[in-house]
């Protein structure tokens, strides 16, 4: 792989198993053997080809259901194409859902060492950050509450301080950043631009246009698992407004 590029998606392709009339019993299996459990494929992604250059700021753009999410998370390996490859060169941390890497009985704290401990980090050098990573949060007062007691808001609030403290190369975020409250979430972004000024590469998914103008260096808009455009923000949102108004 070459070292220009942190991302590379070589012609890739993702179906999903979708059933129609799912059984839920074991009654309902045996009464409808034959007529439920009916699925179908249904192909999300469609031959995508993409490359992520070192340092660069990539916002994936379009409607629900346009692939946006399923490539994100092909990207972090959580899921796998049905066909093509995808490789990444560095190390990779990612905002993805909600509480994803959290065990909801434990402290804040405890998943603070938890979750770190998943992107590789050792107990040594997440003890040399745990304070940063609280200072970050803002959520030194409930720090040693376990989190199944935190808001959607505070659940996104230490994901991201401990996501932005592993020294990770490239940084994926998910629409994960939409429930925080308006001043986390420009303290959010104004991280995004000091790691952006130090090289780090990042793609996320938004439906915020604003946001991706102010931000990203370039822009991929999604749709119906097809690339429809890629290049300069300004040119890609312009276009997308234009035809979703």
């Amino acid at each position: 792989m070459s070292k220009e590029y942190k991302i590379i998606v070589d012609d890739v392709y993702k179906t999903f198993n979708v059933y129609l009339d799912k059984a839920n019993t074991i009654k309902e299996k045996l009464l409808f053997l034959f007529s439920r459990n009916k699925k179908e494929k249904r192909e999300v992604l469609k031959g995508i080809n993409l490359k992520v250059k070192k340092g660069e700021v990539v916002a994936l753009i379009g409607t629900n259901g346009s692939g946006k999410s399923t490539l994100l998370k092909l990207m972090t390996k959580i899921i796998y194409p049905n066909k093509g490859k995808i490789t990444t060169e560095g190390k990779l941390t990612s905002l993805l859902e909600l509480g994803a890497g959290f065990h909801p009985d434990f402290s804040g704290r405890e998943n603070i060492y938890f979750n770190a401990s998943i992107f590789g980090l050792t107990k040594k050098e997440i003890d040399k950050r745990l304070d940063d990573i609280i200072e970050f949060s803002e959520l030194g007062p409930y720090i040693d509450n376990p989190v199944r007691t935190y808001s959607s808001g505070m659940y996104m609030r230490l994901a991201f301080s401990v996501a932005i403290n592993v020294d990770a190369d490239i940084l994926l975020i998910d629409e994960i950043l939409s429930v925080g409250d308006e001043h986390f979430q420009n303290k959010c972004y104004e991280k995004m631009r000091d790691l952006k000024s130090q090289g780090k590469t990042m793609v996320f998914v938004t439906h915020s246009m604003q946001t991706v103008k102010q931000l990203c260096d370039r822009a991929v808009w999604l749709c119906d698992g097809t690339i429809k455009m890629d290049g300069p923000t300004e040119e890609v949102v312009d276009e997308y407004i234009k035809e979703t108004k």
